[in-house]
């Protein structure tokens, strides 16, 4: 049976602090027209013949679940609950899934004093190690394609405006091995597919930041700042490294997800309504794609077809073509506060996570990239956020 109440009793719920920040940091109004509600569409026609599972946390219920979405619809197969300490909301927050589909990798970004890095052993669902503590608040997490290596953003999100970091974890020894000083609120941690460049942003400096994942240094940052887009020196960790005013930031980037042969990134910026498309031989802007309101989360299917983005604040989701730059979709989620997107290996179906608000549970939806219609959604625990696909096999017959 589903669990949608909090298996622990938490008596202040961080996840409204997130979510208020975030509302407060992007405050530009979009020229996009409002989504409309996905069209209905009859179940024969989107049906699918294969079982897939996704693994989705749920931040504000120290829980995880697993959704199986297969012929007879969506449902959450398995939940689990993670932390260590009853009294705290530990928040299950950056969630990803080794290549060969053997641990699930997890941050939680609360606790005492801060978050950690965890991995599981998937099916059991059992810890395959202890807990790690990382730099203050660890979130958005990837990991390199043989699975020796994590790597998590230190996002600080209750500190002062300084630099913070990107923690790079030996995964089978469940040792850090380097932190890595980046940038203001680091976000959206993205490993290429050759498995040497590792991506994340910078929400209060206007920056994308490329760490050679062979040395772990920064080998390329790029600006975002409006009228000042592109690289800028190595060192350069914005006007928050220092002392003096602030400019606020303009395109408050909260995704960097490089494309499916890794020739190109796609950055989410949240304050400016756009996704930025950077040419990554060239290091410069290539296209440039409008949105619906607050992009956050960003995917690309494997077969490089469509972008996927998230609009956290439009409480939507939004389809790019590729191949042609324009918008395909831009319809509502199931409920508000639209957070993470996770794509099957066979790019047919997206997973998106759902927050909702206050005490409402969260929802993952399902959305058909064939037919372009949301085909199922479920309810999970509260403040679903971080969503990572697991595996699919053909439905029995």
């Amino acid at each position: 049976m589903m669990v949608l109440t909090p298996m622990r009793r938490k008596m202040i719920s961080r996840g409204s602090i997130v979510w208020l920040w975030m509302g407060a940091a992007a405050c530009a109004s979009s020229t996009t027209p409002a989504p409309v509600p996905a069209p209905a569409t009859s179940a024969s026609a989107t049906a699918p013949t294969a079982n897939y599972w996704v693994y989705v946390g749920a931040e504000s219920a120290d829980l995880v679940h697993r959704v199986r979405f297969g012929p007879d619809g969506a449902v959450v197969e398995k939940t689990f609950p993670v932390g260590e300490s009853a009294p705290e909301m530990e928040g299950p927050h950056g969630l990803q899934i080794s290549r060969d589909g053997k641990f699930l990798h997890m941050t939680t970004g609360h606790g005492s004093p801060d978050g950690k890095y965890w991995r599981y052993v998937l099916g059991p669902d059992t810890l395959a190690g202890p807990g790690i503590f990382l730099g203050y608040f660890p979130a958005s997490i990837d990991v390199t394609p043989d699975g020796l290596y994590a790597f998590v953003v230190n996002f600080n999100l209750h500190g002062e405006m300084v630099p913070s970091s990107v923690s790079v974890i030996y995964t089978p020894t469940h040792t850090e091995v380097a932190r890595t000083e980046t940038c203001t609120m680091p976000h959206g941690s993205r490993v290429d597919p050759t498995g040497t460049r590792q991506y994340s942003t910078c929400m209060m400096d206007d920056q994308v930041v490329e760490i050679d994942t062979r040395t772990f240094a920064v080998s390329r940052r790029f600006g975002l700042a409006k009228g000042k887009e592109g690289p800028i020196a190595t060192g350069a960790m914005g006007a928050h490294s220092g002392h003096g005013s602030m400019p606020p930031a303009s395109c408050s980037p909260t995704w960097a997800q490089p494309s499916a042969d890794g020739s190109k990134v796609y950055v989410a910026c949240n304050k400016a309504d756009a996704i930025v498309e950077i040419d990554a031989a060239r290091w410069e802007i290539a296209r440039r794609f409008p949105t619906g309101r607050g992009p956050y989360n960003l995917g690309v299917t494997p077969d490089g077809r469509l972008l996927i983005a998230t609009l956290k604040q439009g409480g939507g989701v939004q389809i790019f073509d590729l191949a042609t730059g324009q918008s395909v979709l831009t319809t509502k989620s199931s409920t508000n506060v639209t957070h993470g997107v996770a794509i099957s290996s066979d790019s047919r179906y997206a997973f998106v996570s759902n927050e909702a608000v206050g005490a409402a549970p969260g929802k993952v939806d399902v959305y058909d990239l064939r037919t372009l219609t949301r085909v199922a959604d479920v309810p999970v625990g509260q403040q679903a956020g971080g969503i990572a696909f697991w595996k699919m096999e053909p439905a029995a017959r």
